[in-house]
């Protein structure tokens, strides 16, 4: 009895131990990934979450990511640090956010009257771009991916009604990247900030307008209660990129499969969360209009013009940079911008062009 119990025990402990074995064979990894933004935030945050949820369900739990939301870890302008530095493994947030690193980092994110979502990752993926994406974040130990695109943002958000260049001298102004030099260079005071300490500067007059995202985003931090005067073009980010940067060390340590799991997820991200900002910002902007009384306007001429100028002054000085890196990540953008620029003269732009002579829209 006592011998048929042990190899029932036995037996048991033995099939236990081959249904482990797969598991452990299989060498999970359980990484943290940190974000600039409030959980769940409208836009960005939403899509941090879906990323992490992807890696983790398209890898099959081989790589478990966990998201924590900016102040969680880390504040949200420490994530650049915390995943270089290897307090966390990934990060969620953009590149224009890091300009004190590296100038040249502000072009993979956005540009002044530079490239839309579309334009941004064929430079990226067919143009040279994520050689020199590679190159630029190798320096801080990390490696990054476009995963994200908010499509053309808007010029902002005012206090009062501009109707010249002059309304805006010395106007305090929330921006970021090279849209924060080239609105300085047209003599604004730029001040950076997070979404959410826009809103609070907006209402106390600490500011007197700025910008984040567009209609999707912006209302749900609730900018058109403290500023009612909307503008648009926003040429300063004629689109956004977001990024996911992971520790270089990690990034290398991983098996092939689960670095094409993170390419995966990433240009899939990218292209959902374009049309899902296209989709909600044209249904926003008709609530924000409808129900809580927001005026949208026009830029003046004179400041699209102003700032047009002041735009090629700023990747002018990209291009003479002492960075050598910098000056040929500049050159990669400018050669790639007026190539696709000239085409869609005739491909996109001819066809929106001809739809609103025709349909009104």
């Amino acid at each position: 009895m006592e011998r048929r119990q042990f190899i029932k025990t036995g037996l048991v402990g033995a099939g236990a131990a081959a249904l482990a074995a797969p598991a452990i064979a299989q060498d999970i990894r359980q990484w943290k990934m940190v974000t600039s933004w409030p959980k769940n935030l409208p836009g960005p945050g939403v899509n941090a979450q879906k990323m992490a949820d992807m890696i983790t369900t398209i890898s099959g739990g081989r790589l478990e990511v966990k998201l924590y939301a900016a102040g969680e870890l880390v504040p949200g302008n420490g994530v650049f640090d915390a995943v270089s530095e290897g307090t966390a493994e990934m990060y969620h947030s953009v590149p224009a956010y890091w300009g004190s690193k590296s100038k040249g980092i502000l072009l993979f994110g956005s540009q002044p009257f530079g490239l839309r979502a579309d334009e941004q990752i064929g430079w990226l993926k067919h143009g040279g771009g994520q050689e020199l994406y590679d190159e630029m974040y190798a320096r801080f130990g990390l490696k990054s991916f476009l995963c994200e695109n908010t499509g053309p943002q808007w010029g902002g958000w005012f206090r009062e009604e501009i109707n010249s260049l002059d309304d805006l001298k010395g106007m305090k102004f929330r921006t970021t990247g090279l849209s924060s030099e080239m609105h300085s260079k047209i003599g604004m005071a730029v001040q950076a900030m997070g979404g959410g300490a826009m809103f609070q500067a907006l209402q106390s007059g600490t500011i007197d307008a700025g910008e984040f995202i567009g209609p999707w985003t912006d209302s749900a931090l609730g900018y058109q209660q403290v500023a009612k005067h909307y503008y648009w073009p926003g040429v300063g980010e004629p689109s956004s990129a977001a990024e996911v940067s992971i520790n270089l060390s990690e990034w290398e340590g991983l098996p092939d499969d689960l670095k094409e799991v993170i390419k995966l997820a990433s240009d899939s991200v990218y292209i959902t969360s374009l049309t899902e900002y296209q989709t909600n910002h044209a249904k926003a902007l008709e609530t924000l209009v409808a129900e809580h009384g927001v005026q949208v306007h026009k830029m003046p001429d004179d400041v699209v013009a102003a700032m047009g100028e002041a735009a090629k002054e700023v990747i002018g000085e990209l291009q003479e940079s002492d960075d050598e890196l910098v000056r040929r990540t500049a050159e990669s953008f400018v050669a790639y911008r007026d190539s696709i620029g000239q085409y869609m003269v005739y491909a996109d732009a001819g066809e929106l062009n001809a739809r609103a002579a025709v349909m009104g829209y």
